[in-house]
């Protein structure tokens, strides 16, 4: 492996090439000097496997707007959220539709030539009065299509693409972030990113659960390099598990087949959401129908042998509807299921899916280092924005199609903020040795030859987060589950990488993977244990209650000194919006 490090300079470096980072990098090229990393090609990024729409308040089909997305977005988040930054997502949304529409992004049409909506789970007219066409898409490959289109038009603005490089650090120096350090998974040559603007758009981490519906690549990368630099990752407690995984495999079946007429049905024939969510049904958000689901087996009323799943059905709205609108979903239901949805339904169960918190932010994408006098306070020329940020508008449990929609709001926002940053400022010196730490990462995994494999320690660890930090948590399985953590990350220091080669290893960067996934699992592990109630996506069985006395706040975790401890503190929710417009005080219950 070379230790020989390569030397680049932007003004504005992008990590990530999903949807926020490349909306950011595409603003950003247009003043600055710009360049993205990438651990894969961009068009494999896992933005491409998002299905079902993105949400925006245009009332194409029926009366619609702002403050009714706002609303459920709020309380979708179990009351989470930051307010100003939910405003400014629905705000936002239709002018972000818009202009996805004019640089090429082709939506579905209703027969007058407008953008098309169809329903979504947790969206709803008159502040939860009735379900409401509010998604916008692209039959059921909408992040596909917005991959492709935002690719294109940000290499037309002249980004610069380093596509299979690996990130092992994120340098700092003293209160600016300065650079990055990458492998090229290619040749194992290292380069040293140097840049006066950085945004982190790194993605998920949910590969750390055994049923999952992420990419492999979704490992929560970023997110340990920023723990290891001494950020802090806001909410790790709250993972969103969507209801329908594909039963045994767990790739997702778009909320859209719902959105559409599905119906989730137990082993009685039963159709189970009227008795959890008696007026939206099957339209719920995630987080209630993933517990209704849970329970339904739990209760003996599921189906199959084991009684372990439940059914989706779909094949009532016709063979030609489904074909029409969600190809996708068929073929895939086909290839994992061995079922046809035009003509029987699908088995599901609840599959991780989302992070909910991330690198803490302020609705204008920028990094917040803490409170002062005048309140908070950022790092300069740091941003994030997707997956990996909390600005916080998911708060306990993200609204179906606002995950689109918070990539194109928040990358565009980044994209602008950093582009402005790093015309008015110079770029910050790198300190001594720069690069130093994520090359010691590198040689210890890449010279290891100890007892332990990628294989087996990867299944112990994704079961035992499934098993004990899961859809349901108690006191005494997580507190098993952050002993166990820590014996894993014990057995990181007697590992094997036995591929010694620096063309495409693959074993060495899994080894990689693994290391972080360990660091992520462990802060989520301990931030939930903390967490006496039940909230969102965090459903304790020994605190069933939502405790607005005591845990109406942020989760903050940071890794101490040593890098292995970890300190969890609180931050205040935003609960102020950006403007006094009418706000319904008394929320409806579903």
């Amino acid at each position: 492996m070379s230790m020989k490090i390569e030397y680049h300079e932007y003004d504005v470096l992008v990590v990530g090439a999903g949807g926020a980072g490349l909306n950011a990098a595409q603003v950003a090229s247009q003043y600055v000097k710009t360049a993205v990393i990438s651990e894969v090609y961009p068009t494999r990024s896992h933005t491409i496997s998002a299905q079902g729409g993105i949400s925006a308040s245009l009332g194409n089909l029926e009366p619609d707007n702002w403050h009714w997305h706002m609303f459920d977005t709020v309380k979708g988040s179990d009351y989470l959220c930051d307010q100003d930054a939910a405003e400014f997502l629905c705000r936002k949304a239709p002018e972000m539709i818009i202009e996805l529409e004019h640089i090429g992004l082709p939506f579905n049409r209703t027969p007058e030539g407008k953008i098309a909506q169809r329903p979504f789970g947790g969206h709803t007219a008159e502040y939860g009065k009735r379900p409401v066409k509010r998604a916008c898409y692209v039959a059921d490959r909408t992040g596909h299509a917005m991959l492709q289109t935002l690719f294109e038009k940000a290499v037309a603005q002249g980004t610069q693409f380093y596509s299979e490089f690996y990130a092992l650090e994120l340098i700092r120096n003293d209160n600016r972030v300065c650079g990055v350090l990458c492998m090229n998974i290619q040749d194992g040559t290292l380069h040293l990113f140097h840049a006066k603007a950085i945004i982190f758009a790194t993605g998920g981490n949910c590969r750390i659960y055994e049923t999952n519906s992420n990419a492999h690549i979704n490992t929560g990368d970023g997110l340990a390099l920023a723990l290891r630099a001494g950020f802090s990752w806001a909410d790790p407690e709250f993972f969103q598990f969507h209801p329908t995984g594909i039963y045994g495999h767990g790739n997702l079946i778009t909320e859209g087949v719902r959105g559409e007429g599905g119906i989730l049905l137990n082993g009685k024939g039963e159709r189970f959401m009227e008795r959890y969510a008696p007026t939206i049904k099957d339209l719920a958000p995630r987080d209630i129908i993933s517990r209704a689901m849970v329970k339904e087996v739990l209760a003996g009323n599921g189906v199959g042998p084991d009684k372990d799943h439940v059914l989706l059905k779909i094949d009532h709205i016709g063979k030609e509807a489904i074909m029409e609108k969600l190809p996708g979903i068929h073929e895939l239901a086909l290839v994992f299921a061995g079922v046809d949805c035009t003509r029987e339904p699908i088995p599901v169960m609840p599959t991780a899916h989302y992070q909910n918190g991330g690198i803490p932010t302020n609705y204008l994408a920028e990094v917040i280092k803490g409170y002062g006098e005048d309140g908070e306070e950022v790092y300069p020329g740091f941003y994030a924005a997707g997956e990996c940020a909390a600005n916080s508008v998911h708060g306990a449990n993200r609204l179906g199609t606002n995950s689109l929609l918070d990539l194109v709001v928040f990358g565009r926002t980044a994209g602008e903020r950093a582009a402005k940053f790093a015309k008015e400022n110079e770029i910050a010196d790198l300190p001594e040795n720069a690069g130093e730490k994520g090359v010691k990462i590198l040689e210890k995994f890449a010279n290891s030859n100890g007892k332990y494999t990628f294989g087996p320690l990867y299944k112990e660890l994704t079961t035992l987060m499934q098993n004990k930090a899961g859809v349901f948590r108690t006191e005494e399985l997580m507190t098993e589950a952050v002993k166990e953590l820590d014996d894993i990350e014990d057995k990181l220091s007697d590992f094997k990488v036995v591929d010694k080669s620096t063309v495409y290893n693959l074993d060495l960067i899994e080894a990689l993977e693994l290391n972080n996934m360990v660091t992520v699992s462990k802060v989520a592990a301990k931030a939930a244990l903390l967490r006496k109630e039940s909230r969102g996506g965090h459903s304790r069985e020994d605190y069933p209650e939502r405790d607005d006395v005591n845990y109406l706040k942020h989760t903050n975790a940071v890794l101490s000194g040593d890098g292995k401890s970890i300190e969890i503190t609180y931050r205040p929710v935003r609960l102020k919006p950006l403007t006094v417009e009418t706000f319904p005080p008394k929320p409806r219950v579903y």
